[in-house]
């Protein structure tokens, strides 16, 4: 594993060169400035030429060490309390064609090689947002995105918008309708946080990556087919969205039947400026319907027929709703914030996310710029997941979940700080190491605390 580690290091950093060589586009460099990245223009004016058509990729890899940790038992689904290796490396190649006036398609490759921890088993925030579910040993082509969105004007004042991943530099209505459909991930269009969303630039727990217990629709590398509705209004936003569900709780094929199968969701999205600030505030409702097994279910059956519960066996018709909030708010020039807290009903198995059934987070970015590195930056963010009373005692009973299952519980939230240096190498080559100290893992007393030493080496064009 860990010459597999070093060959996929040397591809990783090979490419990363190329990419260091490459015309950059300005999308976050800034790790607090995307609040404020687009500017209005006065009536039909357009303050940039219309692209129509734009490249951009992306290079990361990862690689984490978690020395050993003392545990009183372990499971089948355990994270390993012996020392481990990890890594992954992610390569992605995004091209945007603008087709008319309002209108753009864009195509994903990617790439994804790595290996988890202990099998991406154990904890209910995972260590590496990239190696959530789909870790492989050898490298993987497949297609990440393929969309259309539309946009309808509604009005004629504009302002201008920069070139970026998925974003065509050019004008655009204030007040407008935008429709994304086709092959994407959710959290391309929801809960889309600036300071707690991307695990190639940001922080690498899954915690972080969006609202923890959102149960997003998705396969098991994160992406699925849906569409999404928003009307954007100045500060204000509306967006709902229905996209596929995977055939099998985190598989990797699809259930095509989106009027039988299907994640719902519901955003509400309000900028505002606090003491002359920037900051945006949501709130995210979903509802996933599929064919999944209930924790309750599983542990009448169990009583009544003995051995452990299990919810492969009783999986039927069932919903799952849930809702968040959060908050991100910039602090002067050069610092960053966000908060979130989540809560799903968490009486099913967890079907396309990890297995978190609420949770709170709280982080902050601070640039570089007081210490005279501008591009650098420094994250520090705390989190704490839970589980519902009918989750904990379904693992307590000795069941096993899609991540989890020690053969026993003493349950305790589990409480995850990470923190991390985005060193600027160069002006699109950054090198961050990455801590993580998560305690209870696995919602266990009795096992921990675990600590993640880390190193990220990410390149952009």
């Amino acid at each position: 594993m860990f010459n597999d580690g070093l060959r996929a290091a040397h591809w990783a950093l090979l490419l990363a060169c190329l990419v260091f060589g490459a015309p950059a586009a300005a999308a976050n460099e800034d790790p607090t400035a995307s609040l404020e990245e687009v500017a209005p223009t006065s009536g039909s004016e357009v303050s940039k030429p219309e692209e129509t058509i734009a490249v951009h990729g992306q290079s990361t890899y990862v690689w984490q060490y978690k020395p050993s940790f003392p545990a009183a038992y372990t499971g089948t689904k355990s994270l390993l309390p012996s020392a481990e290796h990890g890594y992954s490396w992610s390569a992605t190649l995004s091209v945007g064609l603008r087709l008319w006036h309002g209108a753009a398609v864009f195509l994903d490759p990617e790439l994804i090689q790595g290996v988890a921890f202990s099998d991406s088993q154990g904890l209910g925030g995972l260590a590496n947002a990239e190696l959530a579910k789909a870790a492989v040993a050898n490298p993987t082509i497949y297609r990440a995105r393929l969309f259309l969105r539309q946009e309808i004007a509604i009005g004629s004042e504009t302002e201008s918008a920069e070139s970026g991943f998925h974003q065509l530099a050019g004008s655009r209505a204030k007040r407008r309708v935008v429709i994304t459909a086709g092959n994407l991930s959710v959290l391309d269009v929801f809960n889309s946080l600036e300071y707690a969303h991307d695990p190639r630039s940001e922080y690498l727990n899954t915690a972080f990556a969006s609202h923890a217990s959102f149960d997003y629709p998705a396969d098991a590398r994160g992406y699925t087919w849906g569409a999404a509705v928003e009307y954007i209004d100045g500060d204000w936003a509306v967006r709902i969205g229905r996209f596929l569900q995977p055939v099998e709780p985190n598989g990797l094929q699809l259930d095509t039947r989106i009027f039988e199968h299907y994640g719902d969701m519901l955003e509400l999205e309000r900028a505002y400026t606090l003491l002359g600030n920037a900051g945006k505030a949501r709130l995210l409702l979903w509802r996933n319907h599929a064919h999944m097994g209930a924790f309750s279910d599983a542990i009448d059956l169990a009583s009544r027929s003995g051995g452990p519960p299990d919810v492969a066996q009783v999986r039927r018709e069932h919903a799952k709703v849930g809702a968040g909030v959060s908050l991100e708010q910039k602090v002067g020039e050069s610092l960053g914030l966000y908060a979130r807290a989540d809560w799903a009903d968490d009486k099913t198995e967890s079907y396309a996310f990890t297995e978190v059934g609420r949770s709170a987070s709280v982080g902050a970015i601070l640039k570089g710029g007081s210490w005279h590195r501008g591009m650098d930056s420094l994250g520090v963010a705390v989190a704490v997941n839970g589980l519902s009373k009918q989750h904990q005692e379904y693992l307590a009973k000795g069941g096993l979940g899609g991540f989890l299952g020690d053969g026993a519980l003493r349950y305790g939230p589990e409480q995850i700080c990470e923190v991390f240096y985005s060193l600027a190498v160069q002006r699109h080559l950054f090198v961050s190491p990455d801590f993580q100290y998560i305690r209870h893992p696995g919602y266990n007393r009795d096992r921990g605390p675990a600590r993640f030493y880390g190193v990220r080496v990410h390149a952009q064009f």
